[in-house]
């Protein structure tokens, strides 16, 4: 009987993760194909995979868009990372009532949609002659309630008896935060990290909205670009679709074990 049920949950959990892999499978073997055996729903891999890779760098600026996706990205993570771990830190250790009335209000703003802002934060950003540039990219996503709740659940577990020991022994408080709280906090960095990355390469709304030079697109815009007009070639779009998944997917099997730990709170 024992061995009945942990056969029934072996299989349960191989047809889900089945069922979960196979978009990823689908598009991979769709980016091989032509556009008629994709519309046809052929799920066995194809000759065209050149010919579609030929046909997306004649449409579209891949590698501009390859290019913008990563800057925009990488310099939106780092920049997020460390003013949000900074705020999440301050906000614990140094705490009191009237941070965590600012702390409240923070989190309220989770509960208003970007799409409620996003015409005064344009009106504010044409102004600022912020328009399509890296700082127009960021800046509304530098900080985040999420981010800044996570570092600060993380800072409550980090023991406070190293920061007065640190503080007897002269060491500044930015050199506490950069030299003692980071290198422990590994799996929670590693976590907002991966959450941050994501949300930036992926975003497409706020670039769209700001990003009307052709020089600043980016990969989600130009897999969007691809869907205009009377007629789609889908092997063609399933290969930039692929090519917009791929860095994500590479991203988050690197850091999967770290991330879990962060998500979890643990501390090493």
């Amino acid at each position: 009987m024992i061995k009945l049920k942990k056969f029934l949950k072996y299989l349960f959990l191989t047809i889900v993760s089945l069922i979960s892999v196979f978009p990823l499978f689908w598009m991979a073997m769709a980016a091989t194909n032509q556009s008629v055996d994709v519309i046809r729903g052929k799920i066995l891999p194809g000759t065209y995979l050149i010919e579609n890779f030929k046909n997306l760098l004649a449409a579209q600026n891949v590698s501009s868009a390859m290019f913008n996706s990563f800057k925009y990205s990488i310099i939106l993570t780092v920049l997020a990372l460390v003013i949000c771990s900074l705020a999440g830190y301050g906000f614990e250790i140094y705490h009191d009532k009237g941070k965590d009335l600012i702390m409240s209000i923070i989190l309220l703003a989770m509960m208003v949609p970007f799409a409620a802002t996003m015409i005064p934060l344009f009106q504010m950003f044409s102004k600022a002659n912020l328009l399509n540039c890296t700082i127009g990219f960021i800046l509304p996503t530098i900080s985040t309630p999420f981010l800044i709740m996570m570092f600060r659940q993380s800072a409550r577990s980090f023991p406070h008896d190293i920061i007065e020991a640190a503080r007897i022994d002269g060491v500044s408080e930015i050199g506490i935060f950069f030299r003692m709280f980071m290198p422990t906090m590994k799996s929670t960095y590693a976590a907002a990290m991966t959450v941050t990355f994501m949300n930036a390469w992926n975003s497409y709304l706020w670039p769209k909205v700001i990003m009307s030079d052709a020089k600043s697109i980016t990969m989600p815009m130009l897999v969007a670009n691809l869907t205009e007009g009377y007629v789609t070639d889908y092997g063609m779009l399933m290969l930039a679709v692929l090519l917009c998944t791929i860095p994500t997917v590479v991203i988050f099997f690197i850091l999967q074990k770290n991330f879990a730990e962060g998500i979890t709170g643990a501390v090493k």
